[in-house]
């Protein structure tokens, strides 16, 4: 059983962005975040949204902005001024050397900073911030495009940060639905990304519902 609150955030990447504001309403209520992708084309093989759509969306819940770009210290200023609740840029494109500075500024841009990883690397890549930051993104599938199949090989990586970390939040993002929650929450991962799992069903609530449901149970 997952101690730390289950947290279920709908991706806005599954969602009909010709009336994202209404697709918004119809979830927020059973959510507890907001989960918003930003991707450049040359980091992740995709482009999304950037600054001004995030800030046209009007939810009651939190934005966690998703940053799968290569310079996120240049944009992370104006994600936060758009309304980022918390942001998370992968360690793959920060060194070392720079992400200490790096949270400082999202924090004193009054976010959450997170930190992310592809599910082709290890935990040793990040553990240099891992007591420094609120939230850490374990990719279950190589992020570009939703829709696709959870890589279970992430499974020992959430139960080595759960283990190193018991207190700190485990988001895990790609392939999440009813069923591959509850291995991702028995793993310790508390914080959970679903987009086709939600979005695609005409319940949206009840789907959130399961899914919650599942997560607690695992």
């Amino acid at each position: 059983m997952v101690k730390n609150k289950i947290k279920i955030a709908p991706s806005i990447l599954s969602a009909d962005f010709g009336k994202l504001n209404q697709e918004i309403k119809e979830i927020e209520d059973s959510a507890d975040l907001i989960h918003v992708d930003v991707m450049d084309g040359h980091f992740v093989k995709n482009i999304t949204i950037g600054p001004p759509i995030v800030k046209s969306i009007k939810a009651k819940k939190p934005l966690d902005v998703h940053l799968m770009i290569e310079e996120p210290d240049k944009y992370v200023e104006a994600f936060a001024k758009a309304g980022a609740y918390n942001l998370t840029f992968h360690g793959e494109v920060v060194p070392k050397e720079k992400r200490k500075d790096l949270i400082k500024k999202i924090r004193e841009l009054g976010c959450k900073a997170s930190i992310s990883i592809n599910p082709d690397k290890e935990l040793s890549l990040i553990k240099d911030v891992l007591d420094d930051v609120d939230m850490v993104l374990l990719m279950t599938v190589f992020p570009g495009f939703g829709g696709q199949k959870f890589i279970e090989d992430v499974v020992p990586r959430i139960k080595e940060l759960r283990k190193l970390k018991p207190s700190l939040d485990i988001e895990v993002d790609g392939g999440i639905d009813a069923e591959t929650i509850k291995i991702a929450a028995k793993a310790g991962a508390n914080v959970f990304v679903a987009g086709n799992a939600i979005f695609t069903q005409k319940d949206r609530k009840n789907a959130i519902d399961e899914l919650r449901r599942n997560a607690e149970n695992s």
